[in-house]
Order: C-alpha cells, then structure tokens, then sequence
C-alpha cells in the first residue's frame, strides 16, 4: 500500500518541484530507451542505414531541410510524417489533459502516460510481424507520436521547468550553473554569483537517466528486437495506473469545472 501511494504522488493531480523531478527521472529513463530502441531499428531497417531519433525534432527539421536540396524526398517525407506525429502527439495531450482537468479527474496526467505505453506495448508486441517495407513507416509516427505525448505532459506538470524527451536545454542549464559554481568576483566586495546547486543536480540526474535508458534500449533492441518495448511499456503503465484506478472506483461523478 506504501508503494501504490508513492506511485499515486508521482503520477496524481498535486504536483511540487520534487515529485516533477521523480516524475522527470523516471521518464528520461523511458524515453532515452525509446530513442534509442527507434534509432537502432530505423537504421537496421532502412536502405541507406539512416537512424532517426524519435525525440529529436531540431535534427528532424535539419533533415529535412538537407534531403530536401539533397532530393531524397523519401527521406523529406519520413522527416515530415515524423515532425508532424510529434505534434500531433502533444496536441493529443493537451486535449485529454483539459478534458480531464475540467472533469475534476485525478487521472489528468496518467491518462495520457496510460495512451503512451498502450502505444509502446502494442509496438513492441506486434511491431516484428509486421512486413520489412512496411517498419519505417508505421515505427516511427507512432514513436513520434509518444514522445510528443510525454514532453508534452511533463510540460503541463513542471510549469514548462523539465522537459524529458530532449536534453539540450538541460545540458546548457548544466554549463550555466557550472559556470557560476566555479565564478569568482574579482573584487571582495562585488556581490558572489551563487549557483543553483539543486537544478544543477537535478540535471545532471535526469541527463544522466536519459543516457542510461538509450544504453538499455539500444542493447536491448540488439538482444531481443522490438520486445525490449514490452518491459518499458509494462513499466510506464504500472506508474499511470494508481490515479486511473482511483477515477474508475468513484465512477460516475459529477463534473467539476476547474
């Protein structure tokens, strides 16, 4: 019962600085097996051995931008197709977030962590059966898609403070912050620069957690294909569950506009 309850802090409506930073951790450890998982297999996959990051939508635009003069315009229209998913992922966030948010559901933020490892399950079960031409163009929308889902809902609940998907913010955070930690004023009686030791270690968790996941992904798509998806889905689930549960036990219930 301990145990559901710290899920239930992670995943429920309250949200305070440090269950976004539970919540970061264990979603960078998800998304960097993700990315990871759909790098290996596009460029397992595709005829010219082009890998695609998931989550990377500056590296999507870029190539896009180049096969377009290049005139590989199948690779345009996977960059374009993979751009698109993502938004549409974080469209389809904001819509069950507001949706539930109004309603007065506690689910607000795990119903769309529970859309995301439906998503990843059904992947990871059935992505191996389906035909070899067939993998780039069915993977990576619904990857894309997931990951627009998870930045997105990460978003909602730190205020726009973490994002999970990414790192490069994160990494510039890290220089800036180490930058003021090692700084001193050249004069005494210039004001200190004081670094933000907290975000510096909450960065550093989190990069590290998203690398660690991509370690695991890539060894595990190696390993077993697409079935490494299976564990990471179970996972996701498992921590969206507790305020789902609570939603379906006190259903019907009034709406309450919030």
């Amino acid at each position: 019962m301990d145990l559901w309850r710290r899920i239930w802090l992670v995943t429920g409506p309250d949200r305070t600085a440090l269950r976004n930073f539970h919540l970061a951790n264990l979603l960078a450890l998800h998304a960097g097996l993700l990315n990871s998982v759909g790098f290996v297999a596009t460029a397992t996959y595709s005829p010219d051995a082009t890998g695609i990051y998931a989550s990377h939508m500056t590296g999507l635009t870029a190539m896009v931008a180049d096969h377009l003069v290049f005139g590989d315009f199948r690779l345009v229209t996977m960059g374009v197709l993979a751009i698109a998913s993502f938004v549409l992922g974080a469209m389809s966030c904001a819509l069950i977030f507001n949706w539930s948010r109004r309603r007065g559901l506690r689910s607000r933020y795990s119903a769309v962590l529970v859309l995301e490892s439906t998503l990843v399950l059904l992947l990871g079960g059935l992505a191996e059966r389906v035909a070899w031409e067939h993998h780039l163009w069915l993977f990576v929308p619904i990857l894309c898609y997931t990951m627009g889902l998870q930045n997105a809902i990460v978003t909602k609940a730190s205020d726009a403070q973490i994002r999970t998907t990414h790192v490069t913010g994160m990494v510039t955070d890290i220089g800036i912050e180490l930058g003021k930690l090692i700084y001193r004023p050249s004069r005494a009686d210039l004001e200190p620069v004081v670094a933000d030791v907290t975000k510096l270690t909450h960065h550093i968790t989190i990069v590290f957690l998203f690398f660690f996941g991509g370690v695991l992904g890539a060894a595990g798509y190696l390993w077993i294909g697409y079935y490494a998806l299976i564990p990471a889905a179970l996972f996701l689930f498992i921590l969206a569950l507790p305020p789902l549960v609570a939603d379906f036990r006190d259903w019907p219930a009034p709406p309450r506009v919030g």
